[in-house]
């Protein structure tokens, strides 16, 4: 075996020698014959699923939203790499790196159900959404449309292309409590005209947790000649799906959201025969047009993150995606289902458990929200993120596997005490 076979067979084998989750393992033996829906109200079980977690005792924390945090079992596999990477150093990086990052992405694609060629490994959701939008071949009177509630740097990116190139961004708001599918895709469906070369529709409202019609959407737009950009930042890892399924042009998420990898992991998905039009980010003319790694050239970066994709991959597998689904859903519907009509309580997020999954967003009538969220914190020692606009006025709680009942009973009792002052 020569050796660069040699290194990428040790790169490789670097990734499967740390996969023994031995404690996961014997813990999910426990329940095997349990059901997802029976094994989410299991306290006991997803209190030994907390303690693979090093969590700070100074608060409760119900922000997972903006990063999950990693399991210790990945944790500690991602220190390794870093360990292997920098022992080997530049060599490393000359021979197999290359070779490794492709093993990931074959590994994302299997998750996300579509083939390698679609996937490139980014940063975050922002780098992936832009990638798309700075990529294509605007002229000046092209229109674009998205909601008010996406997300706040994607909306700055379209406000750039039209200083920059005239487009015209056509915005609409998205109801926080939808009756029908039809409701949502007509109001996208309105704003279409001609000139439309883009529709960015969010899978998962980052503010409300509200989940969209995703492939209505795709089907109305596409049968319009629009093309689809999904910001999928909190829907991968957090629910069940297939992106093809979507029918979708480009996906983009953060993989250190909902999957739990670690920080500054993301995932770019392109429909195959989509890359040619697209302009790159950075020069690199070496590869064919058809290429989806032509627009992922971002220079050196720590490439150990990407290994360690490969180990929250098989974290979220041990356990399973339809579990982990179902645990979240309970939890955001365990406290919801309590408050919901309270008076003074305005939950921003719809009842009906289809449009929705572990990511809520709660106001109290009279109260701002960053009062309500420094109040929760200073009294309570509560930890959420206040979200005032885009027609939503409250916290956005977002709990994770970790999270536990009797923390939840506390952030109802919180809600509870405040809006009956």
């Amino acid at each position: 075996m020569n050796k660069r076979n040699f290194l990428k067979n040790l790169g490789l084998a670097g990734i499967s020698s740390l996969t023994g989750f031995e404690r996961l393992d014997n813990l999910l033996s426990t329940v095997q014959h349990k059901e997802a829906a029976s094994l989410a109200v299991d306290e006991d079980f997803w209190l030994a699923i907390r303690a693979g977690y090093s969590l700070k005792p100074d608060y409760i924390n119900l922000e997972n939203g903006y990063y999950c945090i990693t399991p210790q079992e990945v944790l500690e596999k991602m220190i390794l790499h870093a360990r292997e990477v920098n022992y080997q150093g530049s060599y490393y990086m000359r021979t197999v790196q290359w070779d490794n990052k492709q093993s990931i992405c074959t590994q994302l694609a299997q998750l996300a159900e579509c083939t390698p060629e679609e996937v490139i490994i980014t940063r975050n959701t922002t780098e992936s959404l832009d990638t798309i939008i700075q990529g294509i071949d605007w002229r000046s009177g092209d229109e674009a449309v998205m909601a008010e509630q996406d997300y706040g740097a994607m909306l700055d990116m379209f406000k750039l292309q039209a200083q920059r190139h005239g487009v015209v961004n056509r915005v609409v708001s998205v109801p926080n409590h939808p009756i029908t599918d039809d409701e949502i895709v007509n109001l996208y469906a309105a704003e279409i005209t001609d000139k439309t070369r883009l529709l960015m529709v969010s899978h998962m409202i980052n503010i409300t947790g509200q989940i969209l019609p995703i492939r209505k959407i795709c089907d109305m737009a596409h049968a319009r000649g629009v093309e689809v950009l999904v910001d999928g930042a909190h829907a991968f890892g957090h629910f069940k799906f297939s992106i093809p399924e979507l029918n979708c042009d480009y996906y983009g998420t953060s993989l250190h959201k909902w999957l739990s990898a670690p920080l500054g992991c993301g995932m770019l998905y392109v429909k195959k025969g989509k890359v040619r039009p697209l302009w790159q980010m950075y020069g690199d003319m070496g590869k064919d047009p058809d290429d989806i790694r032509r627009i992922n050239h971002t220079g050196t970066h720590p490439v150990y993150h990407d290994l360690a994709i490969g180990n929250a991959i098989e974290y979220q597998t041990r356990i399973g995606l339809e579990r982990k689904e179902a645990r979240l859903r309970f939890l955001q519907n365990y406290w919801t289902n309590k408050v919901r009509h309270w008076p003074r309580i305005v939950v921003n997020t719809p009842a009906d458990p289809a449009r929705s999954c572990g990511i809520a967003n709660v106001g109290i009538e009279g109260m701002k929200p960053h009062d309500l969220a420094e109040t929760l914190l200073k009294q309570y020692r509560i930890w959420t993120v206040a979200i005032d606009g885009a027609n939503v006025h409250g916290c956005r709680i977002s709990p994770n596997l970790y999270t536990t009942v009797s923390e939840l009973d506390q952030f109802v009792k919180a809600l509870y005490e405040l809006s009956h002052l």
